[in-house]
């Protein structure tokens, strides 16, 4: 099994994709351990003296003015994580959760926060353990950390609460724990509070959104090449020259895909012949830039990414010359704004791909295909409905569209009086890919049926390879009605495991 292996400066998105969606083991890097050794020694020093220290020596937030003595520490920092555990509504999914725990340790393994190695030690042993703590929608404002989340977390590393075992059933935290070897911890000062301080959740839900993203927007490149062939578009729009005069990096490598996939097309510029069209619509002639500005967003989110991976965020932090300050690092703003902008991005693209397959099911704009790729219009609906699904995903995407981040809803006593809301950001994200990757697979299913449709026509290599491809995945091509609920999941499998851009990487080696 591949083996992650954790150090003081941050890891890489691969990482966390390993382990969040890969089950990867971890191991912590003997420089991870001498620092969490030397910044406890810092903190067990301060702990020691009688000037009050926050999260040392003190409560928390609009707590904070009480200076707690020795004897109730521990007790202090069980209690952060118990009142903290406050989550509500479903649960949130394993690979979240593993992706939040593991940025966590990251975190704590920078040498910044304090926290003893048998502390980190533990995190790594319930994650390669496979126990997945029970996380709840609930309870993140996206401020101060994702509280209620890695309190859940933190919870079960005291072998209390809930979480799931390997074999997927949800037990007591503490016979998890126990089935495994694993010790519960018994936090000391500073500890409660540094396992709860972090953007852990909107980051992890960040990063497998932009894998995802990455793979969708290769796949939308794919579905408007076919939606142009079927439509018997011109690929002359797409050539380099045209993209090279406003040089935005994602709408250049769009059109190079498009005009990949199209390469050796008998049926581009054909309308040209008998029924002559100055310009293709802008759903079909502007999809390069439509989608490459989405490509240009997961660029500066991707950016973001790697900057908060390389980050130690916790509130107060262990500095290297032995001082422990406050800070506001905690604040998940830079995170809460991309995860919105994704959104936006998202919605536009699938709003453009729902165009493009209205336009293949319209016979007064379809350029010859019958209407709604029926076998027998008015004894057939052919993909009438199916049609009506794309626009209510669509319609969906529009309102997850609408920024998280513009709100902010005072808590703690108005001392956490600005709050980002990242985690919502990045909850509505997880289902605007989720809507995207099956508006996709409808255009997908729709432009293949169009293309088969064009009796006498040559379509390009890719386009048989995809064709090829997806009637072997189980989506069935054109033919009399029939039940398409199952056709219409078998090609959103299609598009959700990368099959679409495997096919066509197959005639036109990888696409950008």
């Amino acid at each position: 099994m591949h083996t992650v292996v954790v150090g003081t400066s941050g890891v890489t998105a691969s990482d966390v994709l390993a382990v969040a969606r890969g089950g990867a083991r971890i191991e912590l890097s003997e420089e991870a351990v001498a620092a969490l050794a030397a910044a406890r020694e810092i903190v067990d020093a301060l702990a020691a003296k009688p000037d009050p220290v926050y999260g040392v020596s003190t409560g928390f937030g609009a707590l904070a003015t009480r200076h707690i003595s020795q004897e109730l520490r521990a007790q202090l920092q069980r209690n952060i994580v118990r009142s903290h555990a406050a989550g509500m509504g479903p649960r949130v999914e394993r690979e979240v959760v593993r992706a939040l725990m593991f940025l966590r340790l990251k975190t704590v393994c920078s040498g910044h926060t304090g926290v003893r190695p048998e502390v980190a030690q533990t995190m790594a042993d319930v994650l390669n353990a496979g126990i997945t703590p029970v996380v709840h929608e609930y309870g993140s404002l996206g401020c101060s950390g994702d509280l209620a989340p890695l309190s859940h977390c933190a919870l079960t590393l005291m072998g209390e609460g809930e979480a799931e075992g390997p074999d997927g059933r949800v037990r007591p935290a503490g016979e998890l724990l126990a089935e495994h070897g694993i010790q519960p911890v018994e936090l000391r000062e500073k500890e409660g509070l540094a396992l709860l301080n972090g953007t852990d959740g909107m980051l992890g839900m960040l990063i497998m959104a932009l894998a995802d993203l990455d793979t969708l927007y290769k796949s939308a490149d794919v579905t408007a090449a076919l939606s142009l062939e079927a439509l018997l578009g011109t690929d002359k729009v797409l050539a380099p020259e045209l993209h090279a005069i406003r040089p935005h990096p994602g709408q250049g490598a769009s059109a190079a895909n498009m005009l990949a996939v199209l390469k050796g097309s008998g049926l581009t510029g054909h309308h040209q012949d008998d029924a002559p069209r100055v310009q293709d619509a802008y759903s079909v002639r502007c999809a390069p830039q439509v989608a490459g500005a989405g490509r240009d967003t997961l660029a500066h989110a991707r950016l973001v990414a790697e900057r908060e991976l390389a980050s130690a965020v916790d509130n107060p932090v262990v500095l290297p010359d032995g001082r422990v300050e406050s800070n506001g690092n905690f604040h998940g703003a830079p995170v809460a704004y991309v995860l919105d902008f994704l959104a936006i991005a998202a919605a536009d693209l699938g709003s453009i791909a729902e165009r493009r397959t209205d336009r293949l099911l319209d016979k007064n704009r379809s350029h010859g295909l019958p209407p709604f790729l029926a076998d027998d219009a008015g004894v057939d609906s052919g993909l009438m409905i199916a049609q009506y699904t794309q626009a209510a995903l669509v319609s969906e995407l529009k309102r997850l569209a609408v920024p998280a981040s513009a709100d902010s809803i005072p808590s703690s006593a108005m001392q956490e009086d600005h709050v980002s809301m990242g985690w919502s950001a990045a909850r509505k994200l997880r289902t605007a890919v989720d809507n995207l990757t099956r508006i996709i697979a409808i255009e997908l299913y729709a432009a293949t049926r169009a293309v088969e449709l064009r009796e006498g026509l040559t379509p390009a290599p890719a386009t048989r390879a995809v064709i090829e491809a997806v009637r072997a995945a189980g989506v069935q091509g054109p033919g009399p009605d029939r039940f398409l609920a199952p056709d219409l999941a078998a090609a959103d499998a299609f598009v959700r495991g990368g099959h679409l851009v495997s096919a066509v990487e197959t005639v036109t080696g990888p696409l950008a």
